[in-house]
Order: C-alpha cells, then structure tokens, then sequence
C-alpha cells in the first residue's frame, strides 16, 4: 500500500499533477521509520532538492494523510507529527514528556484487552491509538 505508485494513482484520481519535488518527498518520507514535522521533513529534503519549498513539503503530507499512506500524530505539546503507514502493520507509542523522544511498541495483549473492552460494551471498534506519556531512561537520570 505505501508506494509512491499508489500515490501516483491517488494523484490521478484527484486530478492532481505529479510533480518531480513532490515524488522527492514522499520517496524519502517512505523510506524513513520517523515521525517528521513538517519542518523537520522540510529541514532534510533541502538535502535533496533546496527549491522545495516549506508549503510544498505541507501540502504533500497532507495529501499523504488523505492517501491513507501517512497519518497524522498530535502527542502532548500540541506538535503535529507525519509518519508513514504500511498496510496490516499497528503500533503504539511511548512519548517522553521531557525530550519528546517517540518509540513505537507492539503488544498483543494490549490489543486483546482492548477488542474485549469494546465487546462487553457492544462497541464496534474500527481503529484506535494508544500513547503512553512518561519518561524515558535518558531523562529520568
């Protein structure tokens, strides 16, 4: 599902043009397993092309977040974070509410837990998002 070619055909469905700075950002966007800021994804793809420009890097994401290929995450502070999604993959989060640092986690029982709570409530569940605040072992010392 997250391939540059399924957001070419994104692009062709919305009558949207592919443009060779937005091919830049969404194959470097893809090949990281990072939660970006728009400034921070920005920061790094003037590596690849500096006439990208802080608006096209913006737009893109959000045209990745309606693509289903990116979503967007707002931990604590309010920041918006972009990361990609791959198609049958699920994670939570752990977030440092010191340095922000970000580690993703999988945990079987925690997703049981959670399809149980939903059935003793007659509740059909179609998504969800854990995220556990804290602190991380470099900022508790």
């Amino acid at each position: 599902m997250s391939s540059p070619k399924t957001f070419q055909g994104y692009l062709q469905d919305k009558g949207l043009k592919s443009t060779h700075q937005r091919d830049d950002i969404v194959s470097y966007f893809l090949q990281k397993s990072k939660h970006f800021t728009v400034k921070e994804l920005y920061r790094e793809v003037q590596n690849i092309d500096p006439k990208i420009g802080y608006a096209t890097v913006h737009r893109t994401l959000k045209l990745l977040v309606d693509a289903g290929l990116a979503t967007e995450c707002r931990f604590s502070g309010g920041i918006t974070r972009f990361e990609s999604v791959k198609e049958g993959e699920h994670h939570d989060h752990l977030v440092c509410l010191k340095c922000g640092k970000i580690i993703e986690f999988e945990n079987d029982k925690i997703e049981q837990l959670q399809i149980k709570v939903a059935k003793e409530h007659n509740f059909t569940l179609a998504d969800h998002k854990c995220v556990l605040y804290g602190y991380c072992s470099g900022c508790r010392e």
